[in-house]
This record gives C-alpha cells, sequence and structure tokens, in this order.
C-alpha cells in the first residue's frame, strides 16, 4: 500500500525567505477581503462522461447518488451548466485556463504517445492559486500531456497522483466492464490473445505519484479507495499548513472500463447503476473531509467533463431529457464529442456553507469555463496578463444574488462534425444555433453526417429541451432572432482571431509513452507498488523532479 505521508510535503525550499513570506501576506490581507488569512479552500471534483441525468436531483429515475443529492440539498444546483467541450482534453484544458480549446490551443484528446499537451505558455489555476499562497493538488485523470513539463507536476500542482489520460488508454490485470470487453494484459509465456482494435494490449496504464510511476499496470478495481486517499491526507496535511489548498480531483467515474469491488447485487440491478453508487459514496467521503477540515471556508465544486459516451450502449450514462432528438432522428449519438446538449450540459453542484445559499436551484447559463475566473477572484488573486477569457467570475451567482450568466455561450466541435475546436454552435439567452451538426458514434454503430446549415438551424430551448423541431426560417420568431445571432457569430469568430492564441504540439513519439520498466511485457512494474526506476529515468520527465519530491 502506498504510503501518502512519505512524500514530504513542506520542506521545499520557497524563493522568498519567511520573513518576507508573512510580509506578502499581511500586504495582500490588506488589499482584498479574500486574501491571507480569509482566502478559502477550494475543492472540484470533475467527473468523467457523466450524465446530466445520473444526478437523482435532476432525474427523478436516478436514485443512486443520495450524497449527491445531500449536497445539492445543502448546496446550490446549476441546471443549465455547460462543459467547455464534449470531449475529455479540450474540456480540462478549458477548465484550467478559463479559455476555449481555440484560445488555449488544445482542440482534441492526446494520445499514449503524444510529445506535447496543454502549451507551456498557457497559465494554469493551480499556477495562479500557488502564486496565491495556496498549496495544489491534483489527483485522477490529468490527460493533458504527460511528456516532459508538460506533466501536472510543472504546470502548478504541489502534489500528483493519478493517471496520465483515460482509464481505457492501457491494459490493466482486471480490464472491467467495457463494450466490446477487453482482455487483460499479456504476462509473459502466456499465449496472446487475439487483439481488438478497440483495446489497447500493448502498453499498461501506469499510476504516477509526481513524476514516477508507482503501478503499471495500475489496479483499476481500487483505484477510487486510493483516490480517496490521497485526498484526504492532502486535505489533512494542508489544513494543519494552515495554508488554503486547492484541490483538483478528477475521477475516472463515469468513464469506462466500469470497475466495481464485486458484481452489483440483486435482479434489476446495472453495473452502471453500481459504478455510480461507488462515485457518489466517494463524493460524500470528499464532503465529510471537507466539513472536518474547515466547514465554512471550503467551496466544493461539483460537476463533469462533458455528457455520456453512448456509443458505450448499458454502460453510458443518463442525458436526462437532453436528447437531441432531430440529431437522432437522423442517426448517430447526440452526446459526448457532440454539440447537442447531451454532449455539453453536465450537472454541476457548489456547495459551501454560510456563502452559497441551500436548497436552490440556478438557472443561470454557465460553463466550466467559470470555474478558472471566479476562483481566482474568491482567492484575492489576479488573473494572468495578455490573453482573453471566456469565463466568467460568477460569484454573485454562487452567493445567490444574481441568477445571469453568460449572454452568449460558444461549443466547440469535439469530434463528431467540423474542424475539432471549430465553433460553429452557440447560445444566446434560450436560443441555441448550430451552422455545423452531427452526430458521434451510437450504440447501433451509427454516425449522423455532419451537415452545415446557413442559414444556422435554430432551437428556443425553453419550449423545446430535447432539440427535436428547429424554428421555421420563415417564422417571425426565427427572423427576429437571427440578427442578434448573427452579430453574436461574427463578434466571436473576431474575438477569437485578434486574441494571444496558443497552439499546441499535437506529435506522436513512441519513446515517450509512460512506461515503469521497458524490458517487460506491456511496461509492467516488477512490484506493483515499486516506484519507476530511477536510472534511467522515466521517458521525458526530468530526474530531478521525482516522488521523492517535497512541496511546500
Amino acid at each position: 500500500m502506498l504510503q501518502p505521508g512519505r512524500v514530504g510535503m513542506w520542506s521545499m525550499e520557497t524563493p522568498f525567505p519567511r520573513a518576507m513570506l508573512v510580509l506578502i501576506a499581511v500586504l495582500v490581507g490588506l488589499s482584498g477581503p479574500c486574501a491571507a488569512r480569509g482566502q478559502p479552500n477550494f475543492i472540484v471534483i470533475l467527473a468523467d462522461d457523466v450524465g446530466w441525468g445520473d444526478l437523482g436531483a435532476n432525474w427523478a429515475e436516478t436514485k443512486e447518488t443520495p450524497h449527491l443529492d445531500e449536497l445539492a440539498a445543502e448546496g446550490t444546483r446549476f441546471v443549465d451548466f455547460h462543459s467547455a467541450a464534449s470531449t475529455c482534453s479540450p474540456s480540462r484544458a478549458s477548465l484550467l485556463t478559463g479559455r476555449l480549446g481555440a484560445r488555449n490551443g488544445v482542440t482534441h484528446n492526446f494520445a499514449i504517445s503524444s510529445v506535447g499537451g496543454l502549451p507551456l505558455n498557457e497559465s494554469t489555476l493551480a499556477e495562479v492559486l500557488r502564486h496565491a499562497g495556496y498549496s495544489t493538488a491534483a489527483i485522477g485523470k490529468w490527460h493533458l500531456g504527460h511528456h516532459g513539463h508538460h506533466h501536472p507536476s510543472f504546470r502548478g500542482f504541489d502534489y500528483y497522483f493519478g493517471i496520465p489520460y483515460s482509464n481505457d488508454m492501457g491494459c490493466t490485470d482486471s480490464p472491467g466492464y467495457n463494450v466490446p470487453p477487453c482482455p487483460p494484459c499479456p504476462r509473459p509465456g502466456v499465449a496472446a490473445r487475439v487483439t481488438r482494435k478497440d483495446c489497447y494490449t500493448e502498453v499498461a496504464l501506469p499510476l504516477f505519484e509526481n513524476v514516477s510511476i508507482v503501478q503499471q499496470p495500475v489496479e483499476l478495481g481500487s483505484l477510487a479507495a486510493r483516490y480517496m486517499e490521497q485526498a484526504a491526507w492532502f486535505i489533512r496535511r494542508a489544513s494543519d499548513s494552515g495554508r488554503p489548498f486547492f484541490l483538483y480531483l478528477a475521477l475516472a467515474h463515469m468513464h469506462v472500463p466500469l470497475q466495481l469491488p464485486q458484481p452489483p447485487p440483486g435482479p434489476g440491478s446495472s453495473i452502471y447503476g453500481a459504478a455510480l453508487s461507488q462515485m457518489d459514496a466517494l463524493v460524500g467521503q470528499i464532503k465529510l473531509l471537507a466539513d472536518s477540515h474547515g466547514k465554512g471556508n471550503t467551496l466544493l465544486w461539483f460537476t463533469g467533463d462533458n455528457g455520456p459516451w453512448a456509443q458505450k450502449c448499458e454502460l453510458a450514462g443518463r442525458p436526462g431529457p437532453f436528447v437531441g432528438a432531430w440529431q437522432r432522428q437522423r442517426g448517430g449519438s447526440s452526446a459526448k464529442q457532440t454539440t447537442w446538449e447531451g454532449g455539453h450540459r453536465v450537472p454541476a453542484l457548489a456547495y459551501w456553507p454560510g456563502h452559497v445559499p441551500a436548497k436552490r436551484t440556478s438557472h443561470a447559463l454557465l460553463s466550466t469555463l467559470d470555474i478558472f475566473p471566479t476562483l481566482v477572484a474568491l482567492a484575492g488573486a489576479a488573473l494572468p496578463p495578455n490573453r482573453r477569457f471566456d469565463g466568467l467570475d460568477v460569484s454573485p451567482v454562487l452567493f445567490g444574488h444574481s441568477d445571469v450568466g453568460h449572454k452568449v455561450l460558444l461549443h466547440p466541435n469535439s469530434g463528431a462534425a467540423g474542424k475539432d475546436g471549430g465553433i460553429e454552435a452557440l447560445r444566446l439567452a434560450q436560443y441555441k444555433a448550430f451552422y455545423t451538426t452531427g452526430g458521434a458514434m451510437a450504440c447501433d454503430g451509427s454516425i449522423g453526417p455532419a451537415q452545415q446549415h446557413q442559414p444556422p438551424l435554430i432551437f428556443n430551448l425553453d419550449r423545446d429541451v430535447q432539440e427535436q423541431e428547429p424554428l421555421d426560417v420563415a417564422s417571425r420568431e426565427y427572423q427576429a432572432v437571427l440578427p442578434a445571432i448573427s452579430r453574436a457569430y461574427t463578434q466571436a469568430l473576431q474575438d477569437l482571431a485578434t486574441d494571444n492564441i496558443s497552439v499546441a504540439d499535437y506529435s506522436r513519439d513512441p519513446s515517450v509513452i509512460p512506461c515503469c520498466e521497458p524490458g517487460r511485457e506491456s511496461c509492467r512494474c516488477a512490484l506493483l507498488t515499486a516506484p519507476c526506476p530511477r536510472a534511467p529515468p522515466c521517458p521525458g520527465l526530468s530526474a530531478s523532479h521525482s516522488s521523492s519530491s517535497s512541496f511546500p
């Protein structure tokens, strides 16, 4: 069992003498009410491939989320909340930068052999908060580059524990539940099974602590428990230090393969439901931790990275009423990877006793893009200069003083149709406009063809959350709203074209694939909890920044 206490958390040399840090803290305290001793703690929990309807508080048919439902009852539920993209890497990059992929350069997913990641000139939320005096940790899935300085240990996080990309991007000894089923990692002397293109079989999924691989292949069945263990350790240590903390907890749930300690009990139960219950219990434990280490001074924000992966059939989540009926009639999925509501409308809850109102439902149009500027403002910090942000400081909405969010919200293409990262769908008030539509692969194998729309396809979501019937172009309503949509779209494209734009490196090189022991089949570690050999260091990572490093 990994012993988290072996990492020296507080002994790294700081760039300023202690007296100088105290002086800075005093000066910052004079400049703003949220700074210094008043700075709140932040816990951002990001669920993977979770559906809007996977929350019982959102969808009455869901019964597996009592802890999340309690969180909703004791905090605020946001029902018109959207991921910044509808696939993994772009969504996460936008959350951590407050900028769409069209600005930060991350427009599609990184691979296990990706050389690059989130561009190094982009400032992450962790970097800004650490500069403001926070202890920072990322636990869980990263998927923003693992090679060299793209690794989370170099992107503002004092501590990292997790997998570098999705939990289906590498073989494991216990493959779990997937569609199609995947074989376990090969072992020496055992006849190789027929491989399937849907499954990774050559390289095992690694588990990192800071920059060292501590298990390969990772034991997925115990991963949730280990995440909880590391989160508890970090929160305790950060609380004991007296410094504010930022924990970014990016869960493996509800991405396939789904892992369960045992098969779901009883007739009528589902694998997905059992896994959802497991995630719910983990969130409940995090809430208890937050309450026991600074209740009233910790903001907990739960949301998802994108909608359900419908291609995975019974192992996919529930979009609730956001079914994208227009697209379904033409084939393909209208969930993950698409710009239909089911692809990017995600559950979202905020919990902060004494600050965020309880038993409140907000209909404000919000996004994961807003997490960055909101937390920066609450920390009394400043946004990075020389760039524009797509997110807003939504503190007034968070505290119940307002229910007004974005006037315009852009939805980038995320793999189903159009150029990756291209802005060809947008929201203006209750209206949703599509310049390009398309469906991702559905459970039945169908893929909805990409279609261009000029003039755009427009839905009134107040009357048609299922996106079933677009407005008649000849109708008075369509003609009344089209000029405003056209202006908003043109202005958005002009704004993007004149911004400080980053470009991500999507090149690949097999030598950067994380591998604990290249000489062993599937990069299998000799011991399940043995660290990556120090000579030579793990490919693409600095030997001087190992898991034995301490941090402030």
